[in-house]
């Protein structure tokens, strides 16, 4: 059994940073447990020049290099957009959002996106940060009683993948009960039950190992400080200031419409599985959400700029330490080669969030499977191939994550 799902935080499993079983892919959540040590690691500088004009000529390049990796990676449907002040705009779907009945993938369809709920949970905290009701080195024991270390890891340390604590997503028990009903629902509790069982896995700060189990603490942190349900909080504080309409933090499978089938070889058979009506909740605060091309296009900007913030709190969150080879990671945020924002998978969908500052260029990338060719994560592979075109001193690339099965 494919127990990739555990990266969906980190979408990245993007660094995964997905989610995981989110990047638990639901993002795909990843972890990077030989990481070493933790050295500041600078957004690369760069002008406006560095994305390219993007002409017919480039927008050709663009739907050759979409359509390769599709066929090479086996690849439904994708939606992507591409964007610059003055450099214009490449905004397209390809594919197919459902194998039955051959519908084709549009851009205003709705997508899970996995581990880029992280973003989400760790902007109602630092809200939180702001309004002096919690501090970001506070110990999570001063909030949540009975986490291993409690007393010692921070609230940072969380957000930083530095904790030490276990990914639950990575527990075989919890492996079992979800492929066996991928419709359950899951509690926090039941999650980090999964997770407390096992060793702490080093000391507080010593490493960076990408975990979900972080997320699922910190969304249990907003709710006690706000008094109400993490999912109402961040539709109501988070999604409805940043402008996103068709961005939810759901409750259950709920899934609006119009959206797009997702297909995932992360099953109890390893056969592939339609897993669009698989109930997300396992992914909770590190993994649930859903959104469309155009929120993620303005959350990409909205995250990176930290409108939602205090400057002195962005400026926190984007501190990133060294994580995987070319990449930093912050608070919930990843920095890979100038491009800043977050990665998402988990079963059945992809996707890539990032933005650039410096050309206030913008890149999402939403996908309809999670199944690796070769090893890759598609998005990743989608990602890669794109930078090489507009911004080829800043491609976008991840190392390949390690799965079990």
């Amino acid at each position: 059994m494919v127990t990739r799902v555990r990266r969906a935080a980190v979408g990245l499993a993007a660094l995964g940073m997905a989610v995981v079983p989110l990047g638990a892919t639901a993002g795909t959540a990843w972890s990077a447990p030989t990481a070493g040590a933790f050295t500041p690691v600078a957004a690369p500088v760069r002008d406006d020049g560095d994305f390219v004009q993007l002409t017919p000529a480039v927008q050709r390049q663009l739907d050759q290099a979409v359509r390769k990796v599709m066929a090479e990676a086996h690849v439904p449907g994708v939606m992507v957009h591409l964007s610059a002040p003055g450099k214009g705009s490449y905004v397209k779907a390809f594919g197919i959002a459902d194998k039955a009945t051959r519908a084709p993938m549009r851009t205003d369809m709705h997508m899970r996106i996995g581990s880029v709920t992280k973003t989400f949970t760790v902007t109602a905290l630092l809200q939180l940060v702001d309004q002096g009701k919690v501090g970001l080195d506070d110990p999570i024991g001063k909030y949540i009683a009975g986490v291993p270390n409690g007393d010692r890891i921070t609230l940072r340390q969380l957000a930083e993948m530095r904790s030490g604590l276990f990914n639950y997503s990575e527990d075989p028990g919890f492996d079992k009960a979800f492929f066996t009903d991928p419709d359950r629902p899951f509690t926090p509790q039941e999650l980090l039950a999964y997770s407390f069982k096992h060793p702490v896995m080093f000391e507080p700060g010593a490493k960076f190992y990408y975990s979900n189990t972080n997320l699922i603490l910190l969304g249990l942190v907003v709710e006690k400080e706000t008094g109400q349900h993490l999912d109402d909080y961040i539709n109501d504080k988070v999604v409805a200031p940043a402008k996103l309409p068709n961005t939810l933090f759901p409750v259950g499978a709920e899934f609006p419409k119009p959206h797009a089938h997702g297909y995932t070889n992360q099953t109890l058979t390893g056969k592939v599985e339609d897993s669009t009506d698989w109930n997300p909740s396992w992914g909770w605060a590190a993994g649930a959400m859903i959104s469309n091309l155009d929120d993620m296009t303005s959350w990409a900007k909205t995250l990176a700029t930290g409108t939602l913030l205090k400057p002195a709190t962005q400026a926190q969150r984007l501190k990133v330490i060294g994580a995987l080879p070319g990449t930093g990671y912050g608070l919930g945020i990843f920095n890979l080669q100038g491009w800043i924002g977050h990665n998402g998978s988990l079963p059945g969908y992809e996707a890539v969030v990032t933005y650039m500052p410096p050309a206030q260029a913008t890149m999402v990338i939403l996908l309809n499977t999670d199944i690796t060719a070769e090893g890759e994560e598609p998005s990743t592979l989608f990602a890669e191939a794109i930078t090489k075109i507009v911004t080829p001193d800043h491609v976008y690339s991840l190392p390949a994550q390690s799965t079990t099965k």
